[in-house]
């Protein structure tokens, strides 16, 4: 079996130190970007009691083709990929964090590995920041059964009109976290660019200062997201 490419670069990490830190989030970066863009980002959120880790894709992307393409296509680059998650998260704990106090970050095809790797191993974790990106293939994901993602905050955000992410995608990806449990809060946004709102770090913010919290007494009813 070949390494796995995605492997071969140290994860970035910053913020608060580690004694200090009250939580992480696992910072993953898009196509053609690398971690440095995830840490100019979690300035517009702020660090106060969080440290953030950031995993580097091989050539500074996850998979090769579209998100929506059938997932063979973008074998064996996914597989490693999401592999390279299932690493950051141990590394992370291996730093004295356990699953509760950990946030999934990712902004466009971060997010939608992300998307894909909390769908296909849900895990009881502090939150997750999805930011335009859906789940990956051209099938849909098949809900995991049991509701494994029980009162975990998801926000999700996107823009109407993205060039890469159509907004129905990432409804139905809301409405399939919805189904695992997940405490969705969606919106997408008017307009055109490929960006992260205001808006959407302010709620970050929000999410970031009470969780892990909130994972730990969830609302009885997830907000289930409808269609604009």
């Amino acid at each position: 079996m070949a390494a796995n490419k995605h492997l071969g670069r140290p994860m970035v990490s910053w913020g608060t130190e580690r004694l200090e830190a009250r939580l992480a989030v696992l910072a993953v970066h898009g196509r053609g970007q690398t971690p440095s863009f995830m840490q100019q980002q979690s300035h517009r959120i702020g660090s106060e009691g969080i440290r953030y880790y950031a995993p580097h894709a091989s050539a500074d992307s996850w998979y090769p083709r579209p998100f929506m393409d059938p997932i063979e296509r973008n074998q064996p680059d996914l597989a490693q990929a999401l592999e390279a998650i299932h690493t950051g998260i141990g590394r992370i704990e291996d730093d004295g964090f356990i699953q509760k106090d950990i946030v999934l970050w990712g902004f466009s095809q971060g997010a939608c590995l992300l998307s894909h790797f909390i769908m296909t191993s849900p895990a009881p974790i502090a939150g997750l920041l999805l930011f335009t990106g859906g789940y990956i293939g051209h099938e849909p994901v098949e809900p995991q059964q049991g509701r494994p993602l029980h009162g975990v905050p998801a926000l999700v955000r996107s823009i109407e009109h993205d060039p890469w992410v159509p907004p129905g995608r990432v409804q139905d990806t809301a409405a399939i976290l919805t189904s695992m449990g997940a405490d969705v809060d969606l919106r997408i946004s008017p307009g055109t660019e490929h960006i992260i709102t205001d808006e959407a770090m302010t709620a970050a913010t929000r999410l970031l200062k009470r969780a892990p919290e909130q994972a730990a007494h969830p609302d009885k009813t997830a907000r289930i997201p409808i269609r604009p």
